[in-house]
């Protein structure tokens, strides 16, 4: 039995994820539905970009979304899996055979740690990283700026503003890019150095002063502006829902992405935590999770068994301002290798990923199943639960 030219799916989540996945469902009649707070896509990965002035991250929806999936700006607050209901901020509810679950990840400056919450300023959502732009173009050029994290998004936004010309401090909390072989953090640092940026690289915060940090040790340092990278979490609507998560808020998944309470329910993306077990949170694992999941509802819909999570990874990039940065390569399984490419190369393949991330959820919108992926062996599989 197929319910294919008649179901209706709820993808809740307009990233990189969900709007792939609601892409890839366009053919055959089904009746898709995206769930986004925003009307505009956001290119997460440009935030930094934008905070500097230097680049844009929101991006119109028209040109990368398929013509069979209807955009509704509102914000789903519950998941009613015994009724098929997706309960809206509006107070409006949408009824549905399926639901792709991709609502991300978010981050924000913790409570624990005191003052952040009120004087730090993040940039892992465009709300956050507009903020932080207004606060910057405030904020006068030698004013001390200090970015907590030593990850990705915390040494992007460090070079970024260091090439603006801003005095910059950059508090690592233990070993910066940690998931980047020794040789390839030794090129960041170079670089990082070279442009001015002081780093602290096995400091922490404590807390965060309206014009000042506190570090590990009890030191007390300059800071206007304060931006917190360190650490990245969940929206809490699958815990509201009443379905199982891991500690950080991802949705409980078998291998097919299937939710372990409900197989109605399927995730993608930052929020999908498969077997328990979840990938790195990144662009790069988006898209063909966003595809995968669109992939387990077709099977099901025509009535064959979804296929098992493969993918396999290939390293990481991180820009180094406009022109410089270092791509990192890595075994299938994310575990780096010893070989890297920086400087301008490293720029330039970077500056390729920041097209690809938009571009590869506007060709899906064109030609659905067009979006492939590296694959890796598949994880040994966990049942998902009876449907409701």
């Amino acid at each position: 039995m197929t319910e294919h030219s008649t179901a209706k799916v709820v993808v809740i989540g307009g990233g990189y994820a969900g709007t792939l996945a609601a892409n890839r469902l366009t053919p055959g009649g089904v009746d898709i539905t995206l769930v986004n707070p925003r009307p505009e896509f956001v290119d997460r990965i440009r935030l930094h970009q934008y905070v500097c002035g230097t680049g844009e991250a929101a991006v119109d929806y028209a040109p990368i979304l398929g013509d069979g999936v209807r955009l509704l700006v509102d914000t789903a607050t519950r998941i009613v899996p015994a009724g098929r209901v997706v309960e809206l901020a509006s107070g409006a509810a949408l009824d549905y055979d399926h639901v792709i679950y991709a609502v991300g990840s978010t981050g924000a400056p913790p409570s624990s740690v005191p003052g952040a919450a009120e004087f730090a300023y993040s940039v892992a959502e465009f709300e956050y990283a507009r903020r932080l732009r207004a606060r910057l173009a405030d904020a006068p050029r030698d004013a001390p700026v200090t970015v907590v994290g030593g990850g990705l998004t915390g040494i992007e936004t460090a070079a970024e503003l260091a090439e603006q010309g801003r005095a910059v401090t950059l508090v690592g909390g233990g070993t910066l890019a940690p998931k980047f072989t020794e040789s390839a953090r030794r090129s960041i640092l170079k670089w990082l150095a070279r442009n001015g940026v002081a780093v602290l690289e096995d400091d922490v915060v404590t807390e965060v002063r309206a014009e000042a940090v506190v570090l590990g040790d009890g030191a007390v340092r300059p800071s206007a502006v304060t931006v917190w990278t360190a650490g990245f979490g969940v929206p809490e609507l699958a815990r509201a829902s009443g379905l199982r998560t891991d500690p950080l808020g991802r949705l409980l998944t078998d291998e097919t992405l299937t939710s372990v309470d409900d197989d109605r329910v399927v995730a993608a993306g930052d929020c999908a935590a498969p077997s328990g077990e979840p990938l790195r949170m990144s662009c790069y694992a988006a898209g063909p999770l966003g595809a995968q999941a669109a992939d387990t509802i077709l099977r099901r819909l025509a009535g064959t068994e979804p296929a098992p999570l493969g993918l396999a990874f290939s390293g990481a990039c991180v820009s180094l301002g406009r022109r410089a940065g270092v791509r990192q390569f890595a075994r299938k399984d994310d575990t780096a290798i010893d070989f890297h490419i920086g400087g301008r190369l490293g720029g330039a393949i970077k500056n390729l990923t920041y097209k690809f991330g938009v571009l590869k959820v506007g060709r899906e919108a064109r030609k659905p199943g067009s979006r492939f992926w590296l694959k890796g062996t598949p994880r040994p599989q966990r049942t998902a639960a009876t449907p409701s």
